[in-house]
């Protein structure tokens, strides 16, 4: 009689969350590589409506307002200059692969011939475990249940891309439930995130298309609660924000949420494989940070 498996450990929210960051270069970097803009416009697609539309692309040709709420932090108002319209210029499958020959072209270019190691081919398929275990946990998470119907990609670096994509979407998609339950909107959850200084305000504020006077109202709604102050002066930034005491503390409380909700993904794999993928990967991802795959 075969024995039966023994079940993988649980893992640590601690785990959850290196792991995810150890790995994100692989899908982030789908955002900034100009391999991605340059396959969109090839389509017809300017650069905003290329990110809206590739992102939203897996949930069919969705309108600006299923975008808005999934997506959770970008104004309503650049949301909407970029679709419906862009399903009219290509359609999802097209967007889709698009994304994918992008991702491709750019992984290719930054990794090399490490594309076709057996330690790539190793860390696809054990963050495709990871992210086939989230699979089975769909529930109130529709950005990462859209991706996870997708076909999967053949080539290794690719399967490993798409995996980290289902990852990020899934843990994203906790990421939303925590904000909303502990009752931040768009901008004060974008506001409270440059109060801790780990994003520059440039980047934040000009990404996300808020005007002044909503991103206004927003930190002042965080300083109402309590939550944000304002920091030490500097000539770049006189006024900058900074958290409060319960600032630090609701901000903890959500990103320990965010990384509870993760740990079932990672429970395919267990604490020591856990650590075994972050040890594959972690030099694709550097090589992903050094090639300029992000702000190239």
């Amino acid at each position: 009689m075969t024995p039966a498996p023994v079940p993988a450990p649980p893992v640590s929210p601690l785990t959850a969350r290196k792991t995810w960051r150890t790995l994100e270069p692989l899908h982030g970097m789908i955002y900034f590589a100009p391999e991605a803009p340059a396959s969109y416009a090839r389509l017809g697609l300017p650069p905003e409506a290329g990110y809206f539309a590739s992102r939203a692309a897996a949930m069919g040709a969705v309108g600006a307002d299923v975008v808005i709420a999934t997506f959770f932090n970008f104004s309503p108002a650049l949301v909407r200059a970029a679709l419906p319209a862009a399903w009219d210029t290509a359609t999802p499958e097209v967007v889709l692969g698009a994304r994918r020959d992008a991702a491709d072209a750019a992984l290719r270019r930054m990794l090399g011939d490490a594309v076709d190691t057996p330690e790539m081919e190793r860390a696809a398929s054990l963050a495709r475990l990871a992210a086939e275990r989230a699979g089975g946990r769909p529930e109130g998470r529709p950005l990462f249940a859209a991706h996870s119907g997708l076909a999967w990609p053949e080539p290794p670096h690719l399967v490993l891309w798409h995996a980290q994509t289902l990852l990020r979407e899934f843990r994203g998609d906790g990421h939303i439930a925590a904000l909303v339950v502990h009752d931040l909107d768009p901008v004060e959850a974008l506001a409270l995130h440059l109060a801790t200084g780990e994003l520059p305000e440039a980047f934040l504020r000009g990404t996300r298309g808020w005007p002044d006077e909503a991103w206004d109202a927003g930190v002042d709604r965080l300083r109402a609660r309590g939550l944000v102050e304002t920091g030490t002066p500097t000539a770049a930034h006189p006024a900058p924000l900074a958290l409060t005491a319960d600032g630090t503390s609701l901000r903890q409380q959500i990103e320990d949420q965010t990384d509870r909700s993760a740990v079932v993904a990672y429970e395919a794999l267990g604490e020591d494989v856990c650590a075994e993928l972050r040890a594959l990967a972690r030099p694709f991802s550097r090589a992903v940070v050094d090639a300029a795959g992000f702000g190239a």
